[in-house]
């Protein structure tokens, strides 16, 4: 069968896979297609647990639009495109909610807003990028669990706020959305790695809400909120990065309205695991090795014991973070970088312990633009030609090795059909 591979924002991969091996190529479900303008027009004029979004932005004090980074899809833009005449001559403010993340380049921004949205807040000096180390900060309080609460002064000392996000499987927090346009989206670093150190509990997983320390500590930690009127504005993405849903008003309303929709187009049931998967993290996720570690961890969820897991992901910016790679290159061995982590936790710490989690009972393998030497440093055996990696796996796996292809690997979700091993 011939399975095409996505590499990159243009590239390809095409694979000529023996029928028999192949168990399935797994993409988020289809859904019906909407139009979504009328959906986005719908869900602001219908909101959940708010009155609609031109009451809220009807007001002369400044309203604060936190948006997502170039790392995820959200349709911002799209969004945009429906609220900003609307709101253009308004006081308006918008920041991107790097968490720990860089600031967008140039063509990201034209990505997250629009090109002709971007030149004209730009113009007006309506725009800011989130600095987790830098930017002055405000203390609002802490969660049960003890995360000091520093956000943003842009967003602390606002008194409107409107938060666009997107619902979609997350690795650790359970879902993306919601409450992580605050934390980590403008949050201090020291915030950040509060939260991110519960990562290592074994329920902080993909779908997973209730028992996950993460989510919950987010959502305690919501409660420093109270004086600020948030507005939220969550979209759900099938396959192709279309809008298939659209939810809006309370912060938690609208986060948990859209999982419903997200896990219909996400989860994928697979009839069995396989002796090899391939997990390709698409453009944008692709950034670098940091957010495209997330289609390793979906992709273990598909794999057998002792299997080979094979990451696609082009990681066109080089590493990114660079606490979890100074760890994992530090250490000879999986369990090597598990113990040091025992010995004191920092941020992304929380990444290598999800990759070496994987090397204690499979391999773990990559196709992408990083050196070789950067590769093998985080215990990937390093490969630039798809072909080349799957020929290998074949090769020592046997002949008859069970194949499973994930080309959307970074927010697919495989669950196995009656919980049973194939």
């Amino acid at each position: 069968m011939k399975v095409s591979v996505g590499y990159g924002k243009d590239e390809k991969f095409e694979l000529d896979i023996n029928d028999k091996q192949l168990v399935g190529v797994y993409n988020p479900n289809g859904v019906p297609k909407i139009d979504y303008n009328k959906a986005i027009d719908d869900a602001l004029a219908n909101p959940l647990g708010k009155e609609s979004f031109d009451h809220f932005s009807d007001t002369n004090e400044r309203i604060v639009f936190i948006v997502n980074d170039g790392t995820r899809p959200t349709p911002t833009r799209k969004v945009l495109a429906r609220i900003y005449p609307k709101i253009k001559d308004k006081d308006i403010y918008f920041i991107v909610a790097t968490g720990c993340h860089r600031a967008p380049t140039e063509e990201e921004w034209h990505f997250i807003l629009g090109k002709e949205i971007y030149e004209d807040l730009k113009a007006k000096n309506r725009l800011w990028s989130h600095d987790s180390h830098n930017d002055a900060m405000v203390y609002l309080g802490k969660s049960t669990n003890g995360t000091e609460m520093y956000l943003n002064k842009i967003v602390a000392e606002a008194k409107k706020v409107c938060a666009i996000g997107s619902v979609e499987p997350h690795y650790f927090a359970g879902y993306t959305g919601g409450r992580k346009a605050f934390l980590p989206g403008v949050a201090a670093y020291d915030t950040i790695q509060q939260n991110h150190l519960l990562a290592l509990h074994p329920n902080a997983q993909a779908l997973s809400l209730k028992g996950n320390p993460v989510h919950e500590d987010m959502m305690d930690a919501m409660s420093v909120l109270q004086h600020i009127d948030v507005f939220a504005i969550m979209t759900v993405l099938d396959s192709d990065h279309d809008i298939c849903a659209v939810t809006a008003g309370d912060l938690s309303d609208s986060f948990y309205a859209g999982i419903d929709k997200a896990d219909e187009v996400f989860c994928v049931n697979i009839p069995q695991k396989a002796d090899i998967v391939i997990s390709v993290a698409p453009y944008p996720m692709d950034i670098d090795l940091y957010q495209s570690q997330k289609a390793l961890d979906n992709g273990k969820l598909a794999l057998k014991d002792k299997g080979i897991l094979i990451m696609v992901a082009k990681c066109r910016t080089g590493i990114g973070e660079e606490g979890f790679f100074k760890l994992m290159s530090s250490a000879h061995s999986a369990q090597a970088v598990l113990d040091k982590i025992k010995c004191g936790y920092k941020l992304g710490y929380h990444k290598a312990a999800k990759m070496a989690e994987i090397n204690l009972w499979a391999q773990s393998w990559a196709v992408s633009e990083l050196s070789d030497e950067e590769m093998k440093a985080v215990h990937l055996k390093p490969y630039h030609d798809l072909h080349v990696a799957l020929a290998d796996a074949i090769k020592e796996k046997g002949e008859n090795a069970s194949i499973i292809v994930l080309p959307f690997g970074s927010i697919t979700v495989p669950k196995l059909l009656n919980n049973k091993e194939g």
